[in-house]
Parts: structure tokens; sequence; C-alpha cells
């Protein structure tokens, strides 16, 4: 069996959310708890666990109960998710996680350079046992059996600069480093309006997210060629992490988003039919 992980040190990063445009300071503190928990300062210590059915879906994921609700949790949670660590304090003074780059490699710098700590406690994977589809409008997502955690995710825009995008890998450490966490999350200048008036990237800028208008990236070089559909696979492992517990298996996506994501979650969680609990074998990037 693999041990239970926690950071060596404390964690302090500071940057403005990319929905609520509001300022915030988050500090990852180490745990010996088992278990991630966030800690809204600002609300007099307010506290939510990592639960599914605390989760909200809109253009990110959120946990939320009563007043203490935490927005854009996702590539976050793919940093904590890709390291194996699941036993943390986090707290912040506002409402939502900061986006800084718009990736995750700021994250998951900070967590390699404070180092991991291994708990008593052990952790089982789930091996998925039988194939399913998922399906929305368009778009699908899919999981069947694998000896390693694999996602292949497939993008289609009608934008020239994207298309259709295609990217599979089985992931490792060093595949997320990079190839996956410097992915930035992207958007169209057309959609601005309609985003600010439900109340969404209030806090996005051109040094937090890669933006297109009709023909082209208005604030590029881009990182990869392929950006866009390496940024989806983040949002997958971020979402596919509030499951809790390191994943064997192949998870195919098209054209999906956060909300087929967690549909794919909660489909799992209900069905228990389709995965079993392991022991002895764990995905490649929690043995590195």
């Amino acid at each position: 069996m693999i041990s239970k992980r926690t950071l060596e040190k404390v964690v302090c990063l500071s940057g403005v959310g990319i929905h609520s445009g509001k300022e915030v300071t988050l500090t990852l503190k180490p745990s010996s708890e088992g278990k991630i928990l966030f800690r809204r300062l600002d609300l007099g210590g307010l506290e939510i666990e990592v639960d599914p059915q605390k989760v909200e879906v809109k253009n990110c994921i959120s946990l939320g109960s009563g007043p203490c609700v935490v927005q854009t949790i996702e590539h976050l949670l793919a940093v904590l998710h890709i390291f194996g660590i699941d036993s943390l304090e986090i707290e912040l003074d506002g409402p939502e996680i900061p986006v800084m780059d718009g990736s995750a490699a700021p994250l998951a710098r900070a967590v390699l350079e404070a180092g991991l700590k291994l708990l008593p406690q052990k952790k089982k994977a789930v091996k998925i046992l039988k194939p399913y589809a998922l399906r929305e409008n368009q778009a699908s997502l899919s999981f069947s059996p694998d000896v390693d955690f694999r996602i292949t995710y497939l993008i289609d825009f009608s934008h020239p600069l994207i298309r259709q995008q295609e990217l599979s890998l089985a992931l490792t450490q060093k595949a997320f480093l990079d190839e996956i966490a410097p992915a930035r999350t992207f958007g169209f200048l057309k959609d601005i309006p309609e985003l600010l008036r439900q109340g969404l990237a209030r806090g996005g800028t051109l040094e937090n997210a890669v933006v297109l208008d009709g023909e082209k990236v208005i604030n590029g070089p881009l990182r990869y060629p392929d950006e866009f559909v390496r940024h989806k696979i983040l949002d997958l492992i971020g979402d596919l992490a509030l499951f809790g517990s390191p994943l064997l298996g192949h998870f195919h996506a098209d054209r999906a988003g956060h909300s087929l994501h967690f549909k794919a979650v909660q489909f799992l969680l209900q069905n228990p039919e389709f995965w079993a609990f392991e022991e002895t074998v764990f995905p490649r990037y929690l043995g590195e």
C-alpha cells in the first residue's frame, strides 16, 4: 500500500480570482488528519471539506455549504491529486482560489518547493472494472479498465486556430509538470460580455488567460500549439480528483466540460459495481 501525503512546509500564494475578481491570499498548511479541508478566514474561519455532495458546477468547480463557498478549485485539486496529497488545510481570505497565470504551473512549483511528507495512514486506489459512457448533447465522457491512469481528450471548436485537437497520455508527475500543468485557461473575446453579465470572469485579464478574437490569440504566444486541449485535460484531472481516490482507468472525453466531468464522478460514486478498491497496484504518478 501507499501512504497518504501532506506537505513538509507551509505554502503561501496570492493572486486574483478569475471569476470573483477579488484579491486573495491562499495558504496550504500541512495536516495529519487525512482529509482536505478549506477554511475561509474572511468568514470567521468557516470550514468545508472536499465533498462531491457539496459541489456546484458553473464554468468552474466550487464547493458550497451555506455562506462558505470556495470557487474554482479544479487546478489546485489537480496538483494535489498528481502529487498524492490527501491531507491538507487550505486557508484563504476570499471566495476563490487565485488563478495565478491561468495554469496550474505556479501551484505545482510551490508544492514541489515545499516538499512532501508521508503519513501513517494508507490509501487505496480504485480500479475501473468495466466500461461505460455518459453523453450530454454532442459531448461524451467514457471510462474503461486500464493498468494506469490515462486520459484521452478531444476538443472541436469552429475557431480557425483551434478546430479539432486531441491528446492522449498516461499521467506521470513528469508528464503533468511538462505537458499539462503549464496549459492556461482560455476564452473568446465575443463571450466576455455575457460572462460578465452572469457575474463571471470579473478577474480575467490578458495575463491570466489565453484570449482569442475571431481569428487569432490576441495575447500570444501559445505555450503549446495544442494548449487548449491540454488545459481541458488539466481540468478533467482536477474534476476527477473529487472522487477521492487515485483511479486506474482510461477516461476518454469528447467535447466535454466541467459538467460532464462531474457527472462521471457522480456516476461512479453511485454505481460501485463499476469499480473496486485496489491495495497493491497504483497509478504511476504515485510511485514517483
